[in-house]
């Protein structure tokens, strides 16, 4: 029909259906898609060559009269991948908040039998079977919380796994149990013994970095009794970070090298909400932890025994040979 005969609609260039499967990949379609959804290569052809699409690789086009987002791309990289794709550990821990930076190159798994080498912002890794879950999340595909957080634990140093998990947990993206099992499912895993030791320490009530370097390096390290996990407290409305309850002593850490303000006040009124039930808190940082863990220990210590602890702290490698005048602090 002639588009221009009276009464009759005029034809769209671009299906409804095919406009819709773009907003959801976020303006991003490829090839095959359009001629699937019954646009001509005449009509491709025009689209692009007119500018109001936008090629972005070899048979993979932009809908948007603008760069693409990284979420595009991400798409786009799917695309390229075809069936059985889904974004790597770096871009799933970038969707599940893990990641903060948008990594560039965006990590696209493929299947071990496909080799993709189109040029682009995109790095294509062949997934062996059997490594990871066959489940991927959202119409984005992505990796599983537990993979994703066990790939990163695998790629990075030893001081970024303890971060990783613990925010991983504390954020309620995942718990021990389902990580520990999906370690487990694993024959290879970078850092394993770290991670199955971490696991039980976040499954005991660790929550942060500073919180795993005060139990490893000042509790168990000089032998002080096993604190409580944290939780709040005497109904009042706050966590507090370590806590000797039977002795009603708290430790309380801030890894933050300073702080002030509303956050101060309230640290200030916690403090003293628990000073008039005679509760006493001890405070440290992340600079405490690093360069004195023995004074530390030994503080704390002292006033676990005015409190009525009947042992005593012992010396780690690090202060065996101190003289006791260095650790009074």
């Amino acid at each position: 029909m002639d588009q221009h005969t009276p009464g009759v609609k005029p034809r769209q260039a671009v299906p409804e259906s095919l406009q819709q499967l773009a907003n959801l990949q976020s303006g991003i379609v490829s090839r095959e898609q359009v001629l699937g959804h019954g646009v001509s290569r005449h009509v491709l052809g025009r689209l692009v060559d007119s500018g109001a699409w936008q090629p972005v690789a070899r048979s993979l086009y932009s809908t948007l009269p603008v760069t693409p987002s990284w979420t595009g791309l991400a798409w786009g990289g799917l695309l390229l991948g075809r069936t059985g794709s889904r974004l790597g550990p770096r871009a799933s821990g970038h969707l599940h908040g893990l990641v903060e930076e948008a990594p560039y190159p965006i990590d696209i798994l493929v299947p071990a039998d496909r080799v993709i080498r189109t040029p682009g912002p995109w790095q294509f890794q062949r997934e062996s079977p059997g490594m990871r879950s066959v489940r991927t999340l959202g119409a984005l595909s992505h990796l599983t919380v537990e993979d994703t957080v066990l790939d990163l634990s695998g790629q990075g140093p030893e001081a970024e796994v303890v971060g990783l998990i613990t925010r991983a947990v504390s954020q309620r993206l995942t718990d021990p149990v389902r990580l520990r099992r999906a370690l487990q499912a694993r024959a290879r895993q970078r850092h394993r013994e770290l991670l199955a030791d971490l696991l039980g320490d976040v499954a005991g009530g660790v929550e942060s970095p500073i919180e795993l370097r005060y139990l490893k390096e000042v509790e168990r390290a000089h032998s002080l009794p096993r604190s409580n996990p944290q939780r709040s407290r005497l109904g009042l409305p706050y966590r507090s970070d370590v806590g000797y309850d039977a002795f009603q002593v708290l430790v309380e850490l801030d890894g933050r090298r300073w702080h002030g303000g509303e956050q101060r006040f309230r640290d200030l009124d916690r403090d003293n909400r628990f000073a008039f039930v005679d509760w006493l808190t001890l405070r440290y940082g992340w600079y405490d932890l690093v360069t004195r863990p023995c004074i530390i220990a030994y503080q704390v210590a002292e006033v676990l025994i005015r409190r009525g602890w009947a042992g005593l702290p012992t010396r780690c490698s690090r202060c065996l040979g101190a003289p006791d005048l260095d650790l009074a602090g």
